[in-house]
């Protein structure tokens, strides 16, 4: 009895198993026709994003407020540049996060944008974790 494909894209809350993630991997799924990164974030990355200067960011925003506390080592965003629309590569560019290709834009391992023509951080979707290794996004 679960919905159908279409209700599914119009926007009915999807369930994702984290534990066959490894630690430093990214996943990608879809819901609401839109690309969902989930990182699984070493140690050595949550260090990074959380030592950086947040005054020296174009779109200011701490490593915890993207983040849900007790569960620092899981990044979930919508996997779409803010400049115009492309999708961007997970583990590459400068900082370890995320690059588009088509214009040049650099995130960090929390989603931030740090260089490039894009305006804003990757957005966080509405998620909650239903347990310690389930999340429900919508």
């Amino acid at each position: 009895m679960n919905p159908d494909a279409s209700t599914i894209a119009a926007g009915a809350p999807i369930e994702v198993d984290l534990s066959p993630i490894a630690e430093g991997q990214d996943i990608k799924v879809f819901w609401r026709g839109k690309p969902i990164y989930i990182s699984h974030r070493t140690k050595k990355q949550i260090e990074e994003a959380r030592a950086v200067n947040v005054a020296s960011l174009p779109d200011p925003q701490t490593d915890e407020a993207r983040v849900k506390s007790g569960h620092e080592q899981w990044l979930v965003v919508i996997g779409i540049c803010t400049h115009l629309g492309c999708i961007p590569i997970a583990h590459e560019g400068s900082y370890d996060g995320f690059f588009c290709p088509c214009h040049g834009s650099v995130y960090d391992t929390s989603g931030r944008i740090r260089q490039g023509p894009a305006p804003s951080n990757l957005p966080v979707p509405p998620y909650q974790f239903v347990s310690d290794t389930k999340i429900q996004i919508g």
